[in-house]
């Protein structure tokens, strides 16, 4: 079964303008050692397991706290794990930082896949997808911009030699998300693509102080409908901090402003009321 996702926006113009990604500069120069990772729609500050389940699979996020330095760079580490049938088929650990101006910055990762026959037998684990900021030629990118712009593609990673060139396009903001668990309000949604998968195409959305909330994968070329609904699971997350939350409150304060007439043609495009209506409360379709 296939979800059909329907987009109520106006604005949705802008989204769709087509721009090559960005490839942020990269200086460790810019980034404090030890900081937190409180960005507004991607903090790291929680060590609670957060999950997502779809029809068949299931992948859990948990902040385990300070990594490895890259580049120089101390990182933050973030735990994917991906299950299908009940069974583990990937084990990844994420290495994130923040800069002084709060963009969240990607600078590597370190994957296991677990292997199965066609009888569900173990086989074997590779490391594949793996990557490092500095190891062939790597460069990182970054996973949530500080101040994100509608229409502005970025790479979140940039590794040719290892195929980890992930990139993304802000899609929308100022939007309301409705989600198994609740809905989210003055969200954020990117689209994810890369350039060495051209057919995977994937939505993501981010509710200000909790992060992620509802992932759309195998997208279809128009957008319109999702093979796969990765939906939280249990109760409501609150928002990691007092701070993220006025955070919140600010960048509410922020959309309205972009709405008046004194801020020129930019005010129409990045914030309006666009609610994801999900038709259907099973999750669908296989990943």
């Amino acid at each position: 079964m296939r979800l059909l996702v329907m987009l109520s926006c106006a604005a949705l113009v802008p989204c769709a303008a087509r721009a090559d990604p960005v490839l942020l500069d990269f200086s460790a120069a810019v980034f404090v050692p030890g900081a937190p990772v409180n960005n507004l729609y991607f903090p790291l500050l929680d060590p609670r397991t957060r999950a997502f389940q779809s029809e068949s699979e299931r992948f859990e996020l948990t902040t385990l706290g300070p990594g490895p330095t890259i580049l120089g760079v101390q990182s933050t580490i973030q735990r994917d794990r991906t299950f299908e049938n009940g069974r583990v088929i990937e084990d990844t650990l994420d290495y994130y930082a923040q800069d002084t101006k709060g963009n969240v910055w990607y600078l590597g990762e370190d994957v296991t896949n677990f292997h199965y026959d066609e009888n569900g037998t173990f086989t074997g684990t590779s490391s594949e997808g793996a990557w490092r900021g500095g190891v062939h030629n790597a460069k990182p990118g970054v996973i949530m911009l500080a101040d994100p712009t509608v229409g502005f593609s970025y790479f979140q990673e940039f590794s040719p030699a290892d195929e980890a060139v992930d990139q993304a396009k802000i899609f929308a903001r100022g939007i309301t998300v409705s989600t198994r668990i609740g809905a989210f309000a003055n969200a954020l949604q990117t689209l994810e693509t890369s350039t060495a998968e051209p057919g995977v195409r994937e939505f993501k959305f981010y509710a200000p102080g909790v992060g992620l909330v509802l992932d759309l994968d195998d997208l279809s070329p128009d957008l319109k409908t999702a093979g796969a609904t990765f939906q939280p699971t249990g109760p409501v997350p609150e928002p990691a901090t007092l701070t993220l939350l006025m955070l919140g409150l600010g960048a509410t304060a922020a959309a309205r402003r972009r709405r008046s007439p004194s801020h020129g043609a930019r005010a129409g495009h990045e914030d309006h009321s666009l609610v994801i209506f999900l038709l259907s409360h099973a999750c669908a379709g296989k990943r």
